[in-house]
Formats: structure tokens, C-alpha cells, sequence
């Protein structure tokens, strides 16, 4: 036991002088020489920078951290993807394929003609087969609910029944040919729809090349705004200006910055209205090409195009188709009044059943229904019908009155949109060389910051009026398009 403490004190003592002759060593050579100034060492890394060093330590591959550039081009909704040329031909492409609006015309379309089929069925033999197994006790007889009281037999039997409509006067021909009439305006209303669609997205496309163009007008105002104000700064600094030279130069760049952020906003709003209009729930990030087609001159003959938009637009052929269904729709109610004849016939076999009933039966018979008398329903039905008729004719002249309006209306404002192509073009030459004499006389002392701030307001109203000109008149071309004989 004291040998074991012994060998304990030797161990202790060997790890004492080894401190002993580390702390010698340190007092020869001196402290000062190998300390290390806190200043210069490297600070503590993050939390977050700390585990790709352990990554890398594992031998992980570590991902890169992104620079502030791509950071903020990620954080807005257009730099999600690799952004989508698209034309306004890929636009209307787009919106043909996609919008459900034009999928639910054309089921809607699909669905009248199943109609026709519904009602040309009175055509064809209506035939059933009927299986019949009756228990009752002898010498049953059905005595209340009819004025006959028939013998019921035990039997068990199976037959059937074919019916066919011999004439009935013109009633279901009637029938069919309105309902194939009200299938053919379903069309023309799907076509119409089409070629709403197809407007919208006309207006949507052209709404957003106008906005972008009204927003490369204000980053650049802001961008020409903010250097007069820096100049003016340096120059009232230098007690060469006034402030209020200074107060108005901040003043135009403000409303260059309003400019620029309600340009923005405009710019997303039309973006969003053209992802909805091509049949996406989500903002798509598409880059819209410029249309280069060279434009027309809108017709001088306006009479022709009302005549044009009376013969092709599927509104106005809709409601002819849905005329003529009413009328067709009224003579099948006014046939009600007249006789219907069918052929009957039945045939069948009854294997289980009382000796009074023969095994099989069949039997074949004509059959006339003639009205007499309802309470004059069927009067009341054909007048019901002609009366609609007459409205349908009315909301047909009706629609004629307001196409022939809407076709002089846009035509007024295609030829109106023409002659400011080269309105605005001349305004803006103007207001820019306002601009520059404005500007040198500013530089040269003889005029003054009001005169500059006006020149710059003019200068960006007359830029602003050039860009959305030419998309104006490309729009109203489309518009007039439209009204006439469809995009």
C-alpha cells in the first residue's frame, strides 16, 4: 500500500517539473516576443459561416452563397425562371389553348348538338321489353282507380312493345329544326367568344408593351433628373445657386420617382391581366417581344365595314340562328293542336300461367290522339312562343344598331390614333429641343430653375405620349378588327 503512494508522488512530481521548466523557458525568452495583438486576429465566424467549414472538413461539397446581385433579381416574381419570349401570335396562341372560357363555348356547342339528337329520336321505333309475374287469388278483379275492373290470372310472362310515330303533323320536324338552328347559333356564340378572347389578349399585349415602354421613359427621367439635382447641389454648395434652385431640382426628381413607381405598378398589373387572359392562375415570366408588322391605314368606305361586321360577326349570326329557331320553336307549338297517329304493336309469351290464358300473344294497332280541349294550354304555349320569337327579332335590330355604332365608333378612333403617330413624333422633337435651350440657358445664368423644371415636364409628357402612340394605334386597328369581321 505505501509502494503505491509512492509511485503516486513520483508521478506528480515528474508532471510539476515539467511546469517548472515550461515556465522558465517562457521568462528566458520573454512573453512580449510571441504574444499576438487581438486587434489583428480574425473575427469569430457566424454561426451560419461555421457549418460549411465543417461540411468542407467531411468532404462535402459546399454549396456557394449567392452575390448580392443575384439575390435581388431572385426576390422578384420575373427572375424565378429563365424568362419566355413570347409575340402577341404566341399570346393568341397561348390563349387558345389555355383559356377555359373558349373550352366551355365550344363544350357548350358540343352539348346543343346532342339536343338535335334528343329530339330527332321521335323518329325512330321506341321499343320495350317488359317481364311480368303476377300471384293473386282466383276470380281477382282490380275494382277501384278505373272504370274497368279486368280479371287478374296468375301467370308469369314476357313480351315486348313497339311503338312509331306515324305523323304527328309537322310538330317534330319543327322541333328539329329548331333545335339544330339554336345548335348552330351555340357555334357562332363559341366563335364569338374566341374572338373575345382573342381581343383581350390583343389588349393585354399591347397594354404591357405600353407599360414597359412608359416605364424605360421614367428610369430614365429619373435617371436625367438626378443628375441636374447632384448638379445643382454641387452648385449651391459652391454658393454659385440658390436654394431654391436646389428645393426645385429635388422637387422634379421626386415626381420623376412617383413616375418610375406608379410606371412599375402599372407594368405588373398588366403583366398579371395578361397571365390571366392566357389561361394561367400564376404570374408567368415572359419577355414580350415587339410587334414589327407594318401597320395599316385604317379603310376611308365606312359603310363597307358595317356591312362587313352585319355579315361575319358571329354575335349577329348567333341571334339570326336563334331567330329562326324561335320561329321554327313556335310552329311545333302551334302543331300541338293537330292529331297524333302512332303504330303500336306487342308480342310475348307466357309460360307459367292459368289455363285460361293462351301461351304466347301478339297484337298489332293504330292509335290517334286528337286535343280537344286543356284549358287552352297549348293556345297559350304557341302564343307564348310566337311573342318570343318577336323578342328574339327585336334584340337582332337591337344588335345591329349597337355593332353599326361600335364600328363607326372604332373606326373614328383608329384614324384618330393614326394622325397622332405623327402628332407625338413632332411633340417630342419640340419638347427636346425646349429641353436643350432650356438647359444651356440654365448653365449661362439668363434663365431660370422654373423654366428648366417646365422643359423637363414637357420633355416627359411628350416622350410618355410618343411610346404609348404606336401602341395605341396598333391596339385600335385590333379593336377595329374585331368589330368588323373578327381578329
Amino acid at each position: 500500500m505505501a509502494r503505491i503512494v509512492g509511485l503516486r508522488g513520483n508521478g506528480w512530481t515528474m508532471r510539476y517539473m515539467q511546469v517548472i521548466w515550461a515556465i522558465v523557458f517562457l521568462a528566458v525568452h520573454g512573453f512580449g516576443q510571441n504574444t499576438v495583438d487581438a486587434s489583428t486576429l480574425p473575427s469569430a465566424p457566424a454561426p451560419q459561416e461555421a457549418r460549411p467549414q465543417i461540411a468542407m472538413a467531411r468532404g462535402q461539397q459546399m454549396p456557394q452563397p449567392a452575390t448580392p446581385q443575384s439575390t435581388s433579381a431572385l426576390s422578384t416574381p420575373q427572375a424565378a425562371g429563365t424568362r419566355t419570349l413570347l409575340s402577341v401570335q404566341d399570346a393568341q396562341a397561348l390563349a387558345l389553348k389555355n383559356n377555359p372560357q373558349i373550352t366551355v363555348g365550344r363544350l357548350t356547342a358540343l352539348a346543343s348538338q346532342q339536343v338535335t339528337r334528343e329530339v330527332r329520336s321521335a323518329y325512330w321505333p321506341q321499343a320495350q321489353i317488359a317481364l311480368t309475374a303476377v300471384d293473386a287469388p282466383t276470380n281477382t278483379r282490380v275494382t277501384a282507380g278505373a272504370l274497368n275492373n279486368p280479371l287478374i290470372y296468375e301467370r308469369a310472362a314476357a313480351g315486348a312493345m313497339v311503338s312509331q310515330l306515324v305523323t304527328d303533323f309537322g310538330r317534330t320536324s319543327n322541333l328539329v329544326a329548331s333545335s339544330n338552328l339554336a345548335a348552330k347559333a351555340e357555334n357562332q356564340n363559341a366563335l364569338a367568344t374566341k374572338e373575345q378572347i382573342l381581343l383581350a389578349v390583343d389588349q393585354a399585349f399591347y397594354g404591357a408593351m405600353q407599360a414597359q415602354a412608359v416605364l424605360t421613359v421614367a428610369q430614365q427621367t429619373v435617371k436625367d433628373r438626378q443628375t441636374v439635382s447632384d448638379q445643382v447641389g454641387a452648385l449651391f454648395r459652391s454658393k454659385l445657386k440658390s436654394q431654391l434652385d436646389l428645393s426645385f431640382a429635388n422637387v422634379n426628381l421626386a415626381q420623376a420617382q412617383l413616375l418610375l413607381v406608379d410606371a412599375q405598378n402599372n407594368l405588373d398589373a398588366t403583366q398579371a391581366t395578361l397571365s390571366s387572359v392566357l389561361g394561367f392562375q400564376n404570374l408567368q415570366n415572359f419577355q414580350l417581344v415587339d410587334d414589327t408588322s407594318p401597320v395599316e391605314v385604317p379603310p376611308d368606305n365606312i359603310d363597307e365595314l358595317i356591312s362587313t361586321a352585319f355579315s361575319m360577326r358571329p354575335e349577329i349570326l348567333a341571334l339570326q340562328y336563334q331567330t329562326e329557331s324561335a320561329k321554327r320553336f313556335q310552329k311545333a307549338e302551334r302543331d300541338l293542336l293537330l292529331p297524333d297517329i302512332r303504330a303500336i304493336g306487342a308480342v310475348g309469351d307466357t309460360p307459367v300461367r292459368n289455363p285460361a290464358i293462351d301461351a304466347w300473344y301478339g297484337t298489332v294497332g293504330v292509335n290517334m290522339d286528337i286535343p280537344v280541349f286543356n284549358g287552352f294550354l297549348y293556345t297559350a304555349r304557341a302564343k307564348e312562343a310566337s311573342l318570343r320569337a318577336q323578342a328574339t327579332q327585336e334584340r337582332l335590330r337591337d344588335l345591329k344598331d349597337r355593332i353599326a355604332r361600335d364600328v363607326r365608333t372604332s373606326w373614328l378612333n383608329a384614324k384618330a390614333a393614326h394622325d397622332r403617330l405623327a402628332v407625338t413624333q413632332q411633340l417630342l422633337e419640340q419638347a427636346d429641343l425646349s429641353l436643350n435651350l432650356a438647359q444651356s440657358r440654365y448653365k449661362l445664368g439668363l434663365g431660370s430653375i422654373v423654366e428648366l423644371s417646365q422643359a423637363q415636364l414637357q420633355e416627359t409628357q411628350a416622350q410618355i405620349a410618343n411610346a404609348e402612340a404606336g401602341y395605341d394605334y396598333r391596339l385600335s386597328l385590333a379593336v377595329l378588327q374585331y368589330q368588323t369581321k373578327g381578329i
